[in-house]
């Protein structure tokens, strides 16, 4: 069937009023029409079905075999088209369905998605969020929609990104309260002679080893970890370093009770923002989330 054989709204609209009131008069009072007009459209739907659809009996219109088939199939077209009009127009959060997915570094995962978690469950419970890793398959991710953000430190997104600063980073280290040769401030002497742990993960630590390179520090790394799991109890247990960013740093040394350090050498820090894909920059419920993120995260809300 060609698109200019389908059958108008309002017949489809007919159609369902009639297969619930069984009678013209009363489906031409709810469409506020004459009844010879709303004869005239039962007359073009039934030409267009190729079916009498309803017959004159002494208890109203009764419907065919053909109408009883069709009414079902009419009533998902007239929802699919009453949801398309009101798509999104509102986003109320104490009533939503729906699932979110954001794409996030490990440490995000122990600073940030604790917190938002709390926030979420709290104002929206119908909402389920999806963490994912920041990759190369993010971009295309935010743009097909199977993923609604990405929150972190990522220079390489393209055109069609959009982006909203949260907060900026530095670097610190971590040791041991107890650390038996660091006492107060770590210098760079004991940061060049100390054993380390070197973290893998996370996008800003590129940074990291290009300040390294540039400062000419070969670390003594006596561990190497994929990411930041288990790296406060080997920090509480050990007498290595660890180089990572504030925001994680801090949050491991509040939750083991680790010594937290300027950094000893010149690392450039960055900013933490959320992405999100410009075919969303105006939908309701991504709306919503980046607005939730910039109300936990933003520079502001961290004083």
């Amino acid at each position: 069937m060609m698109p200019t054989d389908l059958p108008d709204l309002k017949l489809l609209q007919l159609f369902d009023l009639l297969y619930e009131a069984r009678s013209v008069t009363r489906v031409a009072e709810q469409l506020g029409q004459s009844q010879p007009t709303v004869s005239i459209w039962l007359g073009r739907l039934r030409e267009t079905l190729q079916d009498p659809l309803f017959i004159r009996t002494p208890g109203g219109m009764a419907p065919t075999p053909q109408a009883d088939a069709l009414i079902g199939p009419c009533r998902e077209i007239l929802e699919s088209l009453r949801r398309f009009v009101a798509w999104e127009i509102a986003f109320d959060p104490a009533t939503a369905q729906r699932r979110f997915r954001i794409c996030m570094t490990d440490a995000s995962h122990i600073t940030l998605l604790p917190r938002l978690l709390a926030h979420v469950r709290a104002q929206a419970p119908g909402i389920r969020l999806e963490a994912a890793r920041i990759d190369g398959n993010t971009e295309r991710a935010l743009e097909s929609g199977e993923a609604d953000l990405a929150i972190g430190y990522v220079p390489w997104l393209g055109a069609g990104i959009y982006q909203q600063q949260l907060y900026q980073q530095d670097w610190v280290c971590l040791t041991n309260r107890h650390h038996p040769r660091v006492r107060g401030r770590l210098g760079l002497k004991q940061y060049r002679s100390e054993g380390h742990v070197a973290i893998e993960s996370g996008t800003g630590a590129q940074l990291l080893e290009h300040a390294l390179a540039r400062e000419r520090i070969e670390r003594d790394v006596v561990l190497q970890l994929p990411g930041f799991l288990g790296l406060g109890t080997i920090i509480q247990t050990t007498d290595l370093i660890a180089t990572l960013p504030r925001h994680i740093g801090e949050t491991l040394a509040q939750v083991n009770g680790l010594a937290v350090h300027p950094c000893p050498i010149s690392v450039d820090g960055f900013a933490v923002r959320q992405h999100w894909h410009a075919r969303y920059h105006h939908e309701a419920g991504n709306r919503w989330l980046r607005s939730v993120v910039v109300q936990l995260f933003g520079a502001a809300s961290r004083g």
